[in-house]
Formats: structure tokens, sequence, C-alpha cells
């Protein structure tokens, strides 16, 4: 007889393709009729909480019209098996721990558990599922009862609700506005989103898109360590002073380092990088430089240029475009700067919109 291990790899091996939609393909719900709803699904029809029904080999007979329109942009529920479509999701010790409350019995055939469903067109999905057998009258259910709770928004926005906190004490320490910050948040979320479907940028998913749009405003945090009387220095730093300062990026990744998503940590790090290796902290070239931090470099370079600063006057936005196509290919990764150019109307617009107030 097979052990629970054994059971459950087997469970995660054969996955069904035909259960994951192609992007921007559509599934039909698979709701019956009024006359086949099974009877223990007929009071969660029209419910809000969105449900399905398994049999004791987790195929999955029926989902009411609430969990048909969670799932509609990431799988077809009905028929596939639900380890097919979430087992990897899961895991193999989650799914090792599932069967033994199914097949054992333990408290009470029921079970709990969380799911995060991603699709690169679609974004992450994140769900608590309970659960608990279909009959409660008999000794061996042959059917559960599977209950779905979404929690994206609510865990997105805990999460950066304590991240925004942070922030907002970065900027106690720092001359930069938070309309700056703000700026180099949707600078970078353009960019991001005019990358979304070019070539050689499937990094880049609806997931990449909505984060760096919060995440990008975190590059400076590490300045929090940084002494008031360098970070506010009027005029140039002095060697050891600059060499102190260069230590914020170092500082922003330790801050961020509990982030789930390692791009707050590589923006943080890397953000003053350059693609020909002469930036700082670790002198990283080309493509060694994540993504993320590339991204941030042009959109963190081109306010501060349009900002005025004590050792240097506002830019208009031509002069700070020009001034930053002489550094394409040694400053900023050039097939990026290229695609800058393309919409840095796109850019000067968004700076009009959320200008400094005036002093």
């Amino acid at each position: 007889m097979k052990d629970l291990s054994e059971e459950a790899e087997e469970m995660l091996e054969p996955v069904e393709e035909t259960a994951f939609l192609e992007e921007e393909e559509s599934p039909s719900p698979g709701i019956p009729a009024e006359g086949n709803i099974p009877l223990c699904m007929r009071s969660f029809i029209n419910s809000m909480f969105p449900v399905l029904l398994v049999d004791k080999e987790l195929r999955i007979l029926f989902t009411n019209r609430a969990c048909a329109n969670l799932f509609t942009n990431y799988c077809t529920l009905v028929g596939n098996y639900f380890t097919d479509i979430f087992g990897k999701a899961l895991g193999i010790e989650a799914m090792k721990e599932m069967l033994l409350h199914i097949r054992t019995g333990k408290q009470g055939y029921s079970w709990k558990g969380f799911v995060k469903t991603k699709r690169r067109d679609a974004g992450s999905l994140e769900t608590k599922l309970y659960l608990f057998p279909a009959l409660l009258n008999k000794e061996e259910p042959e059917q559960f009862i599977i209950l779905f709770d979404d929690v994206t928004e609510e865990n997105k926005k805990i999460l950066q609700s304590i991240y925004a906190s942070l922030l907002e004490a970065s900027k106690l320490k720092d001359n930069d506005t938070g309309k700056h910050i703000m700026r180099v948040n949707y600078y970078s979320s353009r960019l991001a989103r005019e990358l979304y479907n070019k070539p050689g940028y499937e990094e880049v998913d609806r997931d990449f898109i909505e984060d760096i749009g919060f995440l990008a405003s975190m590059h400076d945090v590490g300045k929090i360590g940084t002494p008031d009387d360098i970070l506010n220095k009027e005029g140039p730093l002095e060697e050891w002073e600059w060499t102190i300062m260069k230590e914020h990026t170092k500082n922003g990744a330790f801050i961020l380092s509990t982030y789930p998503n390692p791009m707050a940590r590589d923006i943080a790090l890397n953000h003053h990088e350059r693609w020909d290796g002469t930036g700082y902290p670790f002198q990283l070239e080309g493509t060694m430089i994540p993504l993320a931090a590339r991204i941030v470099t042009i959109a963190d370079v081109y306010d501060a240029l349009r900002m005025k600063r004590t050792y240097k006057p506002a830019y208009d936005h031509l002069t700070a475009v020009r001034k930053m196509a002489e550094w394409r290919g040694k400053h900023f990764d050039p097939h990026l700067f290229d695609v800058f150019y393309a919409i840095h109307e796109e850019f000067n617009r968004i700076f009009e919109e959320n200008k400094d107030p005036p002093l």
C-alpha cells in the first residue's frame, strides 16, 4: 500500500496542461443546469463564497458561480483534478497533510491551507482554502467541499501599509519630496508596462508592473541610516562622506530583506549600479544588474535632473533627455534607454501632472 508521500508525489507528476489557460483564453464556467446540481451544493450556488466540489480522488465535480468567476482568468476547473491545478502551488508537504486528513479522518476529514495562483497576464491570486466533507452523516466521505477565501487585496494592503510607514519615516531624513518618490513609482510602472509585450522581457508580468509601481519608491529607504550632516550637506561631499553616502544601498537592502518580494531588495541595493560596471556598491555590469533596478535607475535619474539641487539647476524635459542620451550604454541599459526614449513624453506628462508645489 502506498504511503501518503508516494501518493502526493504521484498526484503532482501528471499535470494536465489543458487545465491551465493560455493567455486571453476564457474558460466556460462549468456550472450545470439547476436540476443537475448536487444536493449538497444547492445552498452554495448563489453564495458569495467561492466553492467547489471534489470526489475522494480530488477530481473537481462542480463549482458555484463565485468560484468560476474567481478563477475565470486562471484555469478551467470542472473535470480536472484539484491537484493538477493547485498541487504545485500547494507543495508536497501541504499535499501530504491534506491527504492525511482526507484518508484518515483526522480533524473530521477537514483541512485548511493557502494557495497562490498566478498567470502572466492576470497577476497573482492568493486564497485561503478550507476542505470539509460534503455530507457530514457519512463515516467515510466520498465527496468534499472546498471553500476559497480570496485574501489577495487584504494581504497586499497590510504589506504595503507596513512599508509605507517605513517610507514616511525615511522622508524625515531626506530632502527629496514625497512627490519625487511618487513620480519615480509612476515612471517605473510606465516603463515596465512598455516592456510587457516586448520579446526578452518575460519576467515583466502583471505582478511585476504592479510591484515596481510601489517598490520603486523604496529605492532610497536606506538613507534612514545616513547621518543628517552628510545627507543634507550643501555643496559637494568629501571623499569620506561619499563613502558613507554610498552605504545607503546596502542599508536599504538590509531593511527590505524581510519583504517577501525580492524586487524590493534588488532595487534598494542596485539602483546606483551602472550598465558599464562603474556604479556602486558592487560594480555590477550589464544584465548582472536586476531588471527592476535598471528600470528604477532611469526613472530616478530623469526625475533628479528635472529637480533643482544645491549643486545644479532644474533642467527642462528635453535637456534632461539629451543629457541622459549621453549616458546610454554607460549609465543605462541601452535597450531600456531606447524604450524610455520612445515614450519620453510620457515621463514629461507624469512630471508636469505631479509637480512639487512652489516654495
